[in-house]
């Protein structure tokens, strides 16, 4: 990120860079495949109830090649870095495409910030002007490199998700230098905004630095800088914008919004303003740029899984960008080289030494880990003690998986109604040749959607993950209805329900012959059925269908654990629900009753000889 700045080749850097990065990923495939049976085995001894502890030494045994290769590779590459790399490389092949790749666009954003000085720590101290590195001109370049017929840019969104102290306030303040400046639009807007004052000011601050410590920005571009503001004779400017300054944030008219760690937003509200504000904008740029954070139910998670589909060409939007520095879901959290491999600027902006501990006291202190993971390593984990193994969670997940799949076979059903202003949640348990399958349905009532807070809700809602009854109470009709048409198409064994706030409606499902079953939600009732739920997911014997919905519910609990060792599930907050989770655990305990009911048949009476 320092040194001295002469002329370079960004575009090749670029593409070296990528085709660096798309190698190693196959190759580190490779070595991964060759430790899945090996790591499958590992999951399922752990999962046991009495470890095999001769066996599990005797598998690290073996894997341990298999790591030491992982960690002499030269580069390590995350799923999401590889997909958003190949897609460059597949763009610059294709035909009567309606952009084209402008090397000299593509170059001139990185000569720009290469101009640009440093203004914190060492560097700044030595005076020293910005070296990008490698991954970094890959960013720019991608994104202002591609143009239409017409000269206007392709990218219209670019989501960057990268661990903390890998310069990214650096890059986003350079790059609204150079929409303010360089981009070629008249009386450009350009914005740092986040929902606080404090949070805005820090890319827009760095900005205004640069700004005053580069003479030729100024004498070139005629750029002037005031207590809050920066700006052009030309009329362009760059202000810090935030919802907690008060005031009607309408009326923009934005060409550039910087959106500094996205996943502080609670609600989409400044991102929405900053978006629908780029309308008279020819070749508008909405610049976000993260670290991963806690809550699975905002705007930065939406945009995150926005992006996972896009890479994934699941959906297809050709003015969308977005990279994501993390770890993969195999690997070992744990382990340094993974630590390196979610961090780009490991070892140039990212102290080693620091990391080093802080990761050391995740592993040996689990309150440390959810952070750890969290800031250093961009893994989402919604609780800071989160239960559940969330990387194994979304391992499970298969997104072809429906309930008509499963149409005939054996159901082990339970329903959490919470408070009838709440989410209620039904979820249903299959089991097919050792594997595990669950599903939910959610219900909330309308006024719960329409809640200024509850945005997150009304779009999932949107897509059909919801059920929504009208008024301000659950319909209680409509999840009998549901268990209804359950029975009618499946073999219900049973329906678990917790007496609270649900014996009328167990009751007239009984009346009509159904197989309901009373579960009251005590610590003996949950802790082996949430132990045994959790064994499953980190074996590898859960499948699910990857619903967002549960998945943040999922992410929400928290074990609560007594002297005994036992457990039961809690939520941080009000605003954290748990409802699908504590249905999934009521559903296995219900399997795990029948399954131990039809196993004391014949230790009673024995083998009946025909």
């Amino acid at each position: 990120m320092a040194g001295t700045n002469s002329k370079r080749d960004y575009v090749a850097i670029a593409h070296a860079y990528a085709r660096q990065m798309v190698a190693a990923g196959a190759e580190e495939a490779q070595i991964k495949a060759q430790m899945k049976p090996l790591q499958d085995e590992k999951r399922r001894l752990l999962a046991e109830q009495e470890r095999d502890d001769f066996a599990l030494a005797e598998i690290e045994k073996q894997l341990a090649p298999y790591r030491k290769l992982l960690r002499k590779m030269p580069a390590r590459a995350c799923k999401w870095v590889v997909l958003s790399c190949q897609r460059q490389l597949d763009d610059l092949q294709r035909k009567r495409f309606k952009y084209h790749f402008d090397e000299a666009r593509a170059s001139r954003i990185c000569r720009f910030l290469e101009l640009l000085p440093h203004t914190k720590g060492e560097w700044a101290k030595q005076k020293l002007l910005i070296t990008l590195e490698p991954w970094q001109i890959f960013i720019l370049c991608v994104t202002f490199g591609w143009v239409d017929d017409l000269g206007r840019r392709r990218y219209k969104v670019s989501y960057k998700e990268i661990p903390r102290k890998n310069a990214k306030s650096t890059l986003s303040s350079g790059v609204g230098l150079y929409m303010l400046t360089a981009d070629g639009e008249g009386g450009p807007e350009v914005y740092s905004a986040a929902t606080t004052k404090d949070q805005a000011k820090i890319v827009w601050r760095d900005a205004w630095k640069m700004a005053q410590k580069s003479e030729g920005l100024q004498r070139k571009f005629g750029v002037k800088t005031a207590a809050h503001s920066i700006y052009t004779e030309d009329g362009g400017s760059f202000l810090a914008l935030a919802r907690d300054q008060g005031g009607n944030l309408d009326g923009l008219n934005t060409h550039c919004g910087i959106i500094d760690e996205l996943h502080a937003h609670k609600t989409r509200e400044v991102v929405d303003v900053i978006e629908t504000s780029t309308g008279a904008r020819s070749q508008p740029m909405l610049w976000q740029i993260t670290t991963a954070g806690f809550n699975l139910s905002g705007i930065c998670y939406e945009t995150r899984t926005y992006t996972q589909k896009v890479l994934s060409g699941v959906i297809k939007d050709e003015e969308h960008f977005g990279i994501i520095f993390t770890i993969d879901e195999d690997d070992d959290w744990a382990d340094p080289s993974s630590w390196a491999k979610a961090n780009p600027n490991w070892g140039i902006s990212v102290n080693v030494e620091d990391v080093t501990r802080k990761g050391n006291k995740a592993v040996k202190v689990p309150a440390a880990r959810g952070n750890f993971q969290t800031k250093h390593l961009n893994v989402w984990v919604n609780a800071a003690q989160a239960w559940m193994d969330m990387r194994a969670w979304n391992a499970g997940a298969d997104e072809s998986l429906s309930l008509e799949q499963f149409a005939g076979e054996s159901c082990w059903a339970a329903v959490d109604l919470a408070t009838k202003t709440d989410v209620a949640a039904l979820a249903l348990l299959f089991h097919r040749e050792g594997i595990f399958y669950l599903f939910w349905r959610f219900y909330v009532p309308q006024a719960m959607v329409e809640g200024e807070e509850n945005a997150h809700y009304a779009g999932w809602a949107d897509e059909g993950m919801l059920v929504v009854t009208p008024g301000n109470v659950i319909d209680q009709n409509a999840i009998q209805d549901d268990v209804r048409g359950l029975a009618a198409t499946h073999e219900l064994k049973v329906m678990g329900y917790d007496p609270w706030q649900a014996n009328k409606f167990a009751a007239e499902l009984a009346e009509e012959g159904l197989p309901v079953s009373e579960y009251r939600m005590t610590v003996q009732n949950m802790s082996e059925p949430m132990k045994e739920l959790h064994a499953w997911v980190v074996s590898g014997k859960l499948r699910h269908n990857g619903d967002p919905v549960m998945t943040w519910m999922m992410s929400n609990v928290v074990a609560h654990q007594d002297a005994k060792e036992n457990i039961f599930p809690r939520k941080e907050n009000p605003k954290s629900k748990i409802d699908g989770p504590v249905a999934a655990i009521m559903a296995v305990g219900e399997y795990m009753t029948g399954a131990e009911d039809e196993s004391s048949v014949y230790e009673d009476r024995g083998l009946i000889l025909l």
